[in-house]
């Protein structure tokens, strides 16, 4: 800017030296006073404009940097998101991680307040490890879910960030829908499509609302979290690891249609990687894999496990974790095994129920939920095949072998201090293995 003025100031006295030439030629020595005093006065006030113009533009860009120096807590939102969770390192996503694909709405904390009733109470739908779950409804009309994350709570950022990046790019009718998210000050919120009937497990072990799920609903149950289960490990852009699958994380909309939610611990596979290992151990009690539990090794068959017990739970209308059977101290994978080898699958079905049902696909949902729950992970069928089993009455099936599954009343996977007061139906996040006896 300056380097401007100056070039201009010197063609202005380069000119005036011009005029100052040509008039000394015509006019004699009397006219150069006159021309070279003019021309000196023309370039000093050209020079002293430019230098007045860049004082204030130099002021101006100070002032300027000031202000984006004390952003507002909405515009570091913006760049917590742009910066750390929307925009991935191509390592992570590689291509198809483009930041023009997501469109993810920012909601300012006094409209969750609003449309909660400042998180009251009554509008608290759940409590998980992570956070309260508030229903809410927007001033255009919108019901919502709210999941807010504790701020006294050290863990949670990191599921938050991976929630938003996972979900986010992620549609399915077996899925639910991330609506935004709000990140102000403390506050860490993710906004969901609400579902009217909330958690399967409220509706599933309730014994006021059990009797919702007629054979019918209960089978379209597992046959839609089976075909979510497939697009996040084969059919979506990215092939993903739920690893906490489970009746709290399967949502009912009005329809009982299921949803899958809860992608805080969820993790993107390579396009040929099958398996993983980590030295946190992350799921929940009764729905873990041995190998996941004991090793830490992790894999689509990890949430074929995961699975195969959430259908037996559906078949039973019983916990896994917590179960035992009055005569013995299995557990429902136990329970549910010796009753298939005894022939008598059918006592395993909810009472609940009804007499309204198919007991063919009663039998195959049991069957499939066997093989899914094997001890060995290479023994489990992919979701591929879980759901062409389930959706054909002529497809081949093999018989199951022994389930991995944990014996006696007490757990024999322990957390440490910290995590040990946590309710059984919330995520345990370090998992110290002392034994574990397959059988």
């Amino acid at each position: 800017m300056l380097g401007k003025l100056l070039t201009t100031g010197l063609a202005q006295l380069y000119r005036n030296g011009n005029i100052i030439t040509s008039q000394k030629t015509r006019n004699g020595d009397g006219g150069n006073t006159t021309a070279l005093i003019i021309g000196i006065t023309v370039s000093a006030g050209v020079l002293l404009l430019g230098l007045i113009a860049y004082v204030v533009w130099k002021r101006k860009a100070m002032q300027n940097k000031g202000k984006i120096g004390k952003k507002g807590p909405h515009e570091r939102s913006q760049d917590f998101l742009l910066n750390e969770v929307v925009i991935s390192s191509k390592k992570e996503f590689s291509a198809e991680s483009q930041p023009d694909e997501l469109e993810l709405p920012l909601f300012d904390f006094d409209t969750i307040a609003t449309a909660t009733d400042n998180f009251s109470d009554e509008k608290k739908l759940g409590q998980g490890g992570f956070g309260c779950v508030y229903m809410g409804r927007l001033v255009e009309g919108q019901e919502i879910a709210v999941k807010r994350l504790s701020k006294n709570s050290g863990q949670g950022t990191e599921e938050f960030k991976n929630e938003v990046r996972l979900i986010a790019r992620l549609q399915h009718r077996n899925l639910v829908r991330l609506l935004g998210c709000c990140i102000e000050m403390d506050e860490k919120m993710l906004v969901y499509e609400y579902m009217e009937h909330r958690s399967l497990d409220s509706v599933l072990f309730n014994k006021a609302r059990s009797s919702l799920l007629n054979w019918q609903r209960r089978f379209n149950i597992i046959c839609g979290t089976a075909r979510g289960l497939l697009y996040l490990h084969q059919d979506s852009r990215f092939r993903i690891i739920h690893r906490d699958l489970k009746a709290s994380n399967i949502l009912l909309d009005g329809e009982m249609n299921p949803k899958i939610s809860d992608f805080g611990m969820a993790r993107i596979f390579g396009g040929d990687q099958t398996e993983a290992n980590t030295k946190r151990v992350v799921g929940t009690y009764g729905y873990m894999s041995p190998e996941y539990a004991m090793d830490g090794l992790f894999s689509a068959k990890s949430d074929v496990f995961s699975f195969g017990v959430l259908v037996l739970e559906v078949v039973s209308g019983k916990k896994n974790r917590g179960f035992y059977h009055s005569n013995s101290e299995l557990n429902l994978l136990g329970h549910a095994w010796r009753l298939w080898k005894e022939g008598k699958g059918m006592d395993l079905i909810d009472s609940a129920v009804g007499d309204s049902y198919n007991a063919q696909e009663v039998l195959r949902c049991i069957q499939v939920g066997l093989l899914c729950v094997q001890e060995r992970a290479e023994d489990r069928p992919s979701m591929s095949t879980v759901v062409l089993m389930l959706n054909s009455e002529t497809a081949t099936m093999p018989q199951p072998k022994t389930p991995g599954f944990c014996l006696g009343r007490r757990s024999t996977l322990e957390t440490d201090s910290s995590n040990s007061k946590q309710d059984e139906s919330c995520t345990v996040n370090q998992v110290t293995v002392t034994m574990l006896d397959a059988r």
